[in-house]
């Protein structure tokens, strides 16, 4: 059998003064995505009127606007990101990827040492008393852009062709990508399951979009199932301990599974749950109206982990179902963005970014309407919370970049990416594309 040629990447032109002056007499005019802004002015006008209608709770005779107006202070610091970051070329988070991650890893690991604890378990800390920051969310977006950067780096170092080579790139693969999954999980595992659970999506999804052997994709997937397995067996054994939750999360798991629970009475363990259901069975189809909620003043953190109630009686099912599409137009774009991508590391970072956020958004839903298990998820840039809402507008910044820079084609394009871009030795091409 004739051995096979491996692909030979094509040189960079090289960066001249001519090259310079003519890259930017024919740079184009700024182009924005329309589809992820639009998305993005729906999800806000959502967030703005619902957020106001969920914090009842947190509502006083002398200050009637005041939990909202924080919300939109966040808010407009999100919209302010998302503009600088969709002018930042996607090579820089090539760039910063570490860096990130770093700062992430010890952002978790000061939690677990100083940070706030709520609900028998450390969440999130002080911000300089300006907002508090979950560590689960910096690490779940800094999975979404390190795991492409590692996909694309042990691409290049093993590129197919030989069997040998490719060997080796994918158990240097399997060692990476599963050190990263296994690192970020033990961090984040006491601050919410889930929260684990979204991390492995991450990496899959950005693995199946690197064209990843499946080979190597279905090892790493049980791998994952392996050592979730243990970890509960574990915690089961060990359960009953000081701030353990096993039996909390285990009696989750049961009442999730019975199908009486809609007529369990109301107590102050399952009062979120219980509350949540009769918000939206009052909401109907068409719902009572933004603001005439009923149930917003009973229903603990309506506000955040369970703003979706709220949102299906204020508007209904209809209503609920336009969120749901919002989200999964979201993915969808990004899916279209990939597409468009000549090279793997901006198609799999658009892919991470939306499905951190897409996936989010489906588990909040899940948990909400019954679906899944009970477990505190926000709804992305909808629920009200400093680290969330921050977080989501960085991963649609960085959306935008990649389809402002990477989502482009011509000869004018071309020239202007060898200025600002990596050459074609630094990144492989988009499998997607092949």
């Amino acid at each position: 059998m004739p051995e096979q040629d491996t692909i030979q990447p094509t040189a960079a032109l090289p960066v001249t003064d001519d090259l310079k002056a003519q890259a930017l007499a024919m740079r184009p005019k700024p182009r924005r995505d329309r589809y992820i802004w639009g998305i993005y002015l729906f999800l806000v006008a959502i967030s703005i009127v619902e957020v106001f209608s969920a914090s009842s709770r947190e509502i006083t005779a002398g200050n009637i606007l005041g939990p909202l107006l924080k919300h939109v202070v966040l808010l407009f610091g999100g919209f302010i990101l998302m503009v600088v970051l969709q002018r930042v070329h996607y090579k820089r988070f090539y760039d910063w990827a570490w860096v990130i991650v770093v700062l992430c890893i010890l952002a978790a690991v000061y939690t677990m040492f100083f940070g706030q604890r709520l609900n028998s378990a450390v969440r999130s800390f002080s911000f300089f008393g300006l907002f508090s920051v979950q560590p689960s969310e910096l690490l779940k977006f800094s999975a979404a852009l390190i795991i492409p950067r590692l996909l694309c780096k042990y691409r290049l170092e093993y590129r197919r062709g030989h069997e040998e080579e490719d060997l080796k790139y994918n158990q240097r693969l399997i060692y990476m990508v599963g050190g990263v999954v296994l690192v970020f999980s033990g961090l984040m595992i006491n601050q919410g399951l889930t929260n684990a659970i979204l991390l492995v999506l991450i990496a899959l999804s950005a693995m199946l979009v690197g064209g990843v052997r499946w080979k190597a994709f279905f090892f790493i997937t049980a791998v994952c199932a392996f050592l979730a397995l243990g970890y509960g067996c574990y915690k089961m054994i060990n359960a009953g301990q000081e701030n353990d939750r096993t039996e909390m999360r285990i009696k989750r798991i049961t009442d999730f599974l019975r199908d009486d629970k809609f007529l369990d009475k109301i107590t102050d363990d399952n009062c979120q749950e219980q509350y949540s259901f009769i918000a939206q069975a009052n909401g109907g189809i068409l719902g009572v109206g933004p603001g005439n909620s009923r149930e917003t003043a009973r229903l603990p953190l309506a506000f955040s982990d369970y703003i979706y109630a709220i949102i299906i009686e204020d508007i209904g099912l209809l209503g609920g179902l336009f969120v749901l599409a919002l989200y999964l137009c979201l993915l969808a774009r990004a899916g279209r963005i990939a597409m468009k991508c000549k090279k793997a590391f901006p198609a799999m970072l658009v892919i991470g970014m939306a499905v951190f956020i897409t996936f989010q958004a489906l588990m909040h839903m899940a948990i909400v309407t019954g679906a899944a298990p009970v477990s505190g998820q926000p709804l992305p840039l909808i629920s009200k919370g400093g680290s969330s809402v921050i977080v989501t507008s960085i991963a649609l910044g960085v959306m935008l970049s990649v389809s402002r820079f990477a989502a482009r084609k011509g000869i004018k394009q071309e020239v202007r990416d060898n200025l600002y871009s990596l050459s074609d030795n630094e990144m492989p091409d988009n499998p997607t594309q092949l």
